[in-house]
């Protein structure tokens, strides 16, 4: 390995080179330009000055749904279809909220966390300035795709007249582990090297689990909006998680390699998994009459346990490392 482990492969990979931006968007769209005027002009001044901000609610269409209802796990039980309209609405309403929020939390509490250590050369590696740097601008990233996903769930409240509060619903799979991990771990290499994991595993998947809203024209169009701009930066994170990946990997011991392919198994069991306690908690927010009853059926049903269907850029990178075989994960 040279001083610069990114060695004389700088020329190709551009992308590292990124500046701190908005995410990339289509001038032509109304939405999308809408969204990204709101980050770019309140965040400068809000501070300072309040300035009339773009008007993203009259983009809100309140005749369609707000998530999709093919991905509440119990959508085709007789009890849920046979609730009243406004319920069904209200719930899909929850499931965007909790959607946001899963994403948030992700963002927050496993990626960043994971990016840190990195920039901070957590793993003696010695990245140098050029992959500190886009580790930076990565977190940077996900601070905009925070703000984001935000701004999505009060647009919903504030135009469906709704309260559907975050406190209301838990951390969801990924987070919990992660944070049982990393509280188990026996010394602060393992937390770290369970940190790295875990993020990994988040941005490598998220741009799947983004792309479970993005192709149903009947969707509220501001939701598809921000799912959809948050997604074509994940490209260039996937891109640059896998990277700084190889390099750790490589200064890495038997024993490290060990904990950190145990934790790709962990995290991306994790990842995939629908989650049960958040909706139990929307069953219990709306009263809904036998909800635990189908939240309990659905969680049992092995057909149902996968939300996240496509971790394969996990497993092309497993390829790369010729470690496939030695994640202890069902692929």
């Amino acid at each position: 390995m040279t001083d610069n482990p990114f060695g004389d492969a700088a020329a190709d990979h551009e992308t590292l080179l990124r500046l701190p931006s908005l995410p990339p968007f289509d001038p032509s769209d109304p939405v999308e330009s809408a969204i990204i005027s709101t980050l770019a002009d309140s965040w400068p001044h809000r501070a300072t000055v309040k300035r009339p901000e773009p008007d993203i609610d009259g983009l809100f269409d309140a005749d369609k749904d707000d998530y999709p209802i093919q991905l509440i796990p119990f959508h085709d039980d007789d009890r849920f279809r046979r609730l009243d309209e406004p319920t069904r609405r209200r719930i899909l309403a929850w499931a965007w909220i909790a959607y946001n929020k899963n994403v948030m939390d992700v963002e927050q509490y496993v990626v960043n966390p994971g990016f840190r250590l990195l920039s901070q050369d957590a793993f003696g590696t010695g990245l140098g300035d050029v992959l500190t740097v886009a580790t930076l601008q990565a977190m940077v990233d996900e601070q905009y795709h925070t703000l984001m996903h935000l701004n999505a769930s009060a647009l919903t409240r504030r135009r469906r007249g709704w309260h559907l509060p975050e406190s209301r619903l838990p951390y969801g799979p990924t987070v919990r582990h992660h944070h049982a991990a990393v509280a188990g771990a026996e010394s602060p290499r393992e937390s770290a090297l369970v940190s790295l994991a875990y993020t990994t595993v988040a941005e490598t998947s998220i741009s799947s689990y983004l792309g479970l809203m993005t192709d149903d024209d009947d969707l509220q169009p501001v939701n598809r909006a921000t799912v959809k701009l948050h997604r074509r930066d994940e490209s260039c994170h996937s891109s640059i998680t896998c990277e700084l990946l190889k390099i750790v990997y490589e200064h890495l011991g038997t024993d490290d390699r060990r904990m950190l392919l145990s934790g790709f198994a962990a995290g991306l069991q994790a990842f995939e998994s629908n989650d049960y306690r958040t909706w139990s908690a929307v069953m219990e927010a709306e009263g809904v009459r036998h909800g635990d009853e189908m939240v309990s059926d659905a969680a049992h049903d092995s057909d149902r346990r996968k939300l996240v269907q496509d971790c394969s850029a996990i497993r092309r990178l497993c390829d790369d490392l010729g470690v496939r075989d030695e994640v202890p994960y069902e692929w």
